[in-house]
């Protein structure tokens, strides 16, 4: 996916959103048609009918062009959940109101699960998107700074290895993705360290491009050394509400500590695997060339419950274009 694939929406009502999206246009090189400006509340929860309201007005602008748009960028850090749903799985999927009756039970399967497809709207007539969300404008820009960074940064022969770190730790329920951690050791022609390991958490690590964890908190993120277009995550129930995670570390904490794209859910979703990253296919799609928001989205089978956040269009393995 390209800059060219995305499409941009800018809520008016909201000063950060004004300024982070016209920064990301400018950084991105997005033109004018790529660009939706919407006037939405700004609160963590939209009710299904003003989801629905701008669910039409973007289908409206980015459905009929001659290169219908295939993924989003959303310039805002709320709302991100409608209901039960997040907001990137309702504007893939649709509103699903029964899921909100038992939010513990099996969500939609996502077509573009593990696929191949580098046009999902073509593809599977569904639009994945991702919430450029950080603490302030300034964090915003920095975020969207690290992500132009990453592009075709790594995997170049020659330089330094980084290192993508699986962590279980002794929370049992937060820590059942360890039955899909990989094998640890370093991956040839990619230059990345795989490790594996028991720990409530990393210390002093350098140069990690993915960081996955299960736990209500993470500590010591302060001392973690995150290249652009770094990927980290932690399984928990409520990491997605970005405003208030319920006493649980946010989703956002990661960016703040210098990772590019990250995901979290905004509703008790138990401990499904299938509701979060697949540790070995979030890194396998991203080795491949794939963007952070590829990537994260090809990883999670259940994703109506989670929100992913970063800089959707960050490659550190993507091939230069002639």
């Amino acid at each position: 996916m390209q800059a060219r694939d995305l499409g941009l929406v800018i809520n008016t009502a909201d000063p950060y959103s004004v300024q982070v999206g016209e920064f990301y246009a400018k950084a991105r090189g997005l033109g004018p048609d790529q660009v939706l400006r919407v006037s939405l509340p700004a609160k963590p929860v939209l009710t299904p009918e003003e989801f629905e309201t701008l669910s039409a007005r973007i289908q409206a602008r980015f459905a009929g062009a001659d290169r219908p748009v295939q993924a989003l960028a959303l310039a805002w850090n709320q709302p991100y959940a409608v209901g039960c749903n997040s907001l990137t799985g309702a504007l893939a999927f649709g509103y699903d109101a029964g899921l909100c009756r038992n939010t513990c039970a099996a969500g939609r399967w996502s077509r573009y699960f593990n696929s191949a497809s580098g046009r999902p709207w073509n593809d599977h007539t569904l639009r994945p998107s991702m919430l450029i969300a950080a603490g302030s404008v300034d964090a915003a820009k920095a975020l969207i700074e690290r992500g132009v960074a990453a592009d075709a940064s790594l995997g170049r022969r020659g330089a330094p290895d980084v290192h993508a770190h699986y962590v279980t730790t002794s929370d049992a329920h937060r820590s059942v993705r360890s039955v899909l951690f990989p094998l640890a050791g370093r991956l040839p022609g990619f230059g990345v360290q795989v490790h594996v390991q028991r720990s409530e958490a990393l210390r002093s690590a350098e140069r990690v491009l993915l960081y996955m964890t299960g736990a209500a908190h993470v500590p010591h993120l302060d001392s973690i050394d995150f290249v652009p277009g770094a990927l980290a995550d932690h399984l928990t129930s409520f990491g997605g509400l970005l405003d208030d995670s319920r006493g649980q570390m946010s989703a956002m904490v990661w960016l703040q500590a210098g990772a590019t794209a990250s995901y979290g859910t905004v509703s008790e979703p138990c401990n499904h695997l299938q509701k979060f990253p697949h540790p070995q296919l979030l890194l396998l799609h991203y080795l491949q060339g794939s963007t952070a928001l590829e990537a994260y989205w090809k990883s999670v089978a259940w994703p109506q419950q989670g929100v992913f956040i970063g800089e959707p269009l960050a490659a550190p393995f993507a091939r230069p274009t002639p």
